[in-house]
């Protein structure tokens, strides 16, 4: 596969503002990745530890909003956003891995326990995951803030088989998809029109409002169905047809749904969403659709979401189209949105710090899973960027070309030690 970096135009505009490029014969630019200051495999450690000393509340288990904040926080105003706790959770499980292949013992224990902990502390905190809860201020109220969680549980059931995460994360799936028995919400997925909503709406019966589809709840979506499907056993009896009795007794609200059929909306939540979401030309991901307009501003997440849900679906499938989109969606990342210095952007947003967790997270099923290593320099070039202008804590930032202040919040905090526990160097 060829990536064609940028155009010779970007790529001069990259040499005058980072000096980091080598003139070729042919007049065009690449950039010069050994330039970028190189991290080390303990580097990834630091970083990690680092993350957890200054933002991980020892008396709760649930992340700071940033490391000033005193221990014991329990507010929502002194902790991260819910739906972040599920992608810290998932570097906990990415750390664990880590270890486990580099043979570390030590660590995996270490991280085996932080992956507990976590989720011992989210669940206390979040209203013992009751997502029927609507508490303002440790409950829920968004689609995608459930999805992110049912990701997290479906993954860490497929690495620890524990039952709780399995029930936690069909449970939430199908609160997700058909609604709450007992708030009575429509359910994020329009039977009619397809897509998933994004915001529930519990008047009874749903009205027509709030009509917006985004990409945080469609993409994430067909990753936790198809997810379900690749970690849950063929011999999983439970899980070889649909539940018809429900919560409470209503078949109108299953508990869990079978494999087949969580792959089934996994590829139809996607084709809605490459069809209404999705540049075929660009590889450009939408922001959401309402009816029919679109907002095509592109962000790090959605890209990432795009891609992973792409790759597993390709992965099992063995369809070539999935891995084609994944492949385009990467390259408008790069080539468009990370332009012209080559470096992973950052949103304006305060909780967009955390995307690069996110996206990293996918880009690795791209890179590693999908053997799309040439994808790999430009993550090590926004690791060793980012780790270059760590502070003094070992705290990084979400502009990977500004020195990190003294405080720092969790969502910008996570994007460096998540791309490091994914692309550890092998030095």
């Amino acid at each position: 596969m060829k990536i064609y970096i940028v155009s010779a135009t970007f790529l001069l505009l990259g040499c005058i503002v980072s000096s980091a490029c080598n003139h070729q014969v042919n007049k065009k630019y690449v950039l010069d990745y050994d330039i970028v200051p190189a991290y080390h495999n303990e580097d990834t450690w630091k970083a990690y530890d680092a993350f957890n000393q200054y933002l991980l509340d020892p008396v709760t288990s649930v992340y700071k909003v940033n490391n000033d904040i005193a221990d014991g926080a329990n507010s929502k105003s002194t902790i991260g956003a819910i739906w972040t706790q599920a992608i810290y959770w998932d570097m906990a499980m990415n750390a664990y891995k880590l270890a486990e292949q580099q043979s570390n013992t030590q660590r995996a224990t270490q991280y085996k326990q932080l992956v507990a902990d976590i989720y011992k502390g989210d669940s206390a905190h979040y209203v013992g995951f009751d997502f029927d809860n609507q508490d303002p201020n440790d409950g829920w109220f968004i689609y995608d803030d459930i999805m992110w969680w049912t990701i997290s549980f479906s993954r860490a059931y497929g690495l620890f088989k524990d039952p709780q995460y399995l029930k936690r994360a069909d449970e939430s799936f199908c609160r997700v998809w058909y609604g709450s028995y007992k708030l009575k919400d429509r359910g994020s997925y329009d039977k009619v029109n397809g897509g998933m909503f994004w915001q529930w709406n519990n008047q009874n019966p749903p009205d027509n409002s709030g009509t917006g589809k985004m990409s945080c709840i469609n993409f994430p979506a067909v990753i936790a169905a198809a997810t379900l499907y690749n970690n849950i056993a063929a011999s999983d009896v439970q899980h070889q047809a649909d539940d018809k009795i429900g919560f409470d007794g209503n078949p109108d609200y299953p508990r869990w749904l079978s494999r087949d059929t969580y792959l089934k909306n996994a590829k139809e939540i996607y084709e809605w969403g490459v069809n209404n979401l999705f540049d075929k030309g660009s590889g450009n991901v939408a922001d959401s659709r309402h009816e029919n307009s679109v907002d095509w501003h592109a962000t790090l997440y959605n890209q990432g979401t795009f891609i992973g849900a792409s790759c597993i679906l390709y992965k099992i499938t063995g369809e070539q189209s999935y891995l084609d989109n994944a492949i385009l969606a990467a390259n408008y990342t790069m080539n468009v949105m990370s332009a012209p210095l080559f470096i992973l952007p950052n949103g304006g947003g305060t909780e967009q710090g955390i995307y690069t967790a996110i996206f990293a997270q996918y880009m690795q099923i791209l890179i590693k899973d999908c053997e799309q290593t040439d994808f790999l320099p430009w993550m090590e070039r926004s690791i060793g960027y980012g780790w270059n202008n760590r502070n003094d804590k070992n705290l990084t930032i979400k502009d990977y070309t500004k020195k990190a202040g003294p405080t720092v919040s969790c969502y910008d905090a996570s994007g460096i030690p998540a791309l490091m526990l994914l692309f550890p160097s092998e030095k």
